[in-house]
């Protein structure tokens, strides 16, 4: 069987941490920035990490 190949869309989205939790930068921080509120501009700011289903999904398609 061949080898699987690693979905590059998704691999340039996401990161695999150390302990194997996959990390990803927030949505909404590309544009229309100004009608945003600054606190909602920090949190955009801050990476987030995924949980169930999807993490095993994406965990799937970025193998490394």
């Amino acid at each position: 069987m061949p080898k699987m190949k690693t979905r590059k869309s998704a691999a340039k989205r996401f990161k695999k941490t150390g302990s194997g939790k996959i990390k990803h930068n927030k949505t909404g921080a590309r544009h229309f920035m100004s009608r945003k509120k600054p606190t909602r501009k920090r949190r955009l700011r801050k990476t987030s990490t995924l949980a169930g289903g999807i993490h095993k999904r994406t965990k799937k398609m970025i193998i490394k």
